[in-house]
């Protein structure tokens, strides 16, 4: 793994404004390369948006082939960076939650969401594969937002060799009655994710790049939850926070962050260390089908 620059960027991506969306999304990638990113991770969903509503799968489209999707390949050729964005993808009909990488070589891979949380299950498909993609930066891995929860999407990721894992999320923080309740939400978002992140990259010996959605992806959508209260968090191998969003309240922001590949080295490297020493001749219980 090399040493390099990646940016973590949260914004704003309202249901049924893909070209809207894209537009922003291009806009803040040129933004990040400029300040030096050669990786660029975007909110889960973050073309199409997330909201909890039909609409929301309305402008899915084929991942490779679709038109978002083709527009930031030939950005990432451009300007030489690799992208990870998120976006409703079409499948013959069937929809998936999808983040995908695309870099200058053209494109990499995808990653579905394999755990759907709540209302998802009425609008995508499980995803059932974890690849860990090959870059000339570094192994990325990716789990989108509830598979952060699963200990067992980190590892897989990790026992398949991923360097970085990537979270992007599209993190839902229900109602703000005021501007007290909205920056409530963002201290409370980063809080929980910290538990958790710090310990999929402490556990499995990589870095771990969090962003979210920033703002509200629906305003005449009646009865929708979408509330977004963004947040960027990175870790590192040893699961210690080396960078953070620095806005209080729900805003754009780009977050730059340097990973050095001989963190991960030198952590895998330790006495002991548990992707080494683990044992999954007695972890049988966790590949049981749940009741």
């Amino acid at each position: 793994m090399e040493a390099f620059v990646a940016a973590l960027v949260q914004h704003a991506s309202p249901v049924g404004q893909r070209e809207e969306n894209l537009a922003r999304t291009v806009r803040l990638v040129r933004e990040a390369a400029g300040a030096g990113a050669r990786l660029v991770v975007l909110p889960e969903l973050g073309i199409t948006g997330h909201a909890g509503h039909p609409a929301m799968v309305l402008e899915a489209e084929p991942v490779p082939g679709g038109a978002a999707y083709t527009t930031l390949a030939a950005l990432a050729a451009e300007i030489g960076v690799y992208i990870s964005a998120g976006i409703a993808e079409d499948d013959r009909g069937i929809h998936y939650n999808t983040q995908f990488l695309v870099g200058p070589e053209g494109p990499i891979g995808k990653q579905r969401k394999i755990h759907l949380s709540r209302d998802e299950y009425f609008y995508f498909r499980a995803g059932t594969l974890l690849p860990v993609l090959e870059t000339p930066l570094a192994r990325i891995g990716t789990m989108i937002c509830f598979d952060m929860q699963f200990p067992e999407t980190a590892r897989c990721l990790a026992v398949g060799g991923a360097e970085i894992i990537l979270a992007p999320h599209a993190a839902r923080s229900g109602v703000w009655a005021d501007e007290a309740a909205r920056r409530l939400a963002v201290a409370r978002q980063k809080q929980s994710w910290t538990m958790t992140l710090a310990a999929r990259a402490h556990d499995n010996g990589t870095f771990v790049l969090a962003c979210n959605t920033a703002g509200r992806s629906a305003e005449d959508l009646d009865g929708v939850e979408a509330n977004h209260a963004g947040g960027c968090l990175a870790f590192d191998p040893y699961g210690q926070r080396i960078a953070e969003s620095q806005s209080e309240d729900v805003c754009e922001e780009i977050v730059l962050v340097r990973l050095d590949g001989e963190l991960v080295a030198r952590r895998r490297r330790e006495p002991c260390f548990n992707l080494e020493t683990r044992r999954p001749e007695v972890y049988g219980a966790l590949v049981e089908p749940t009741a």
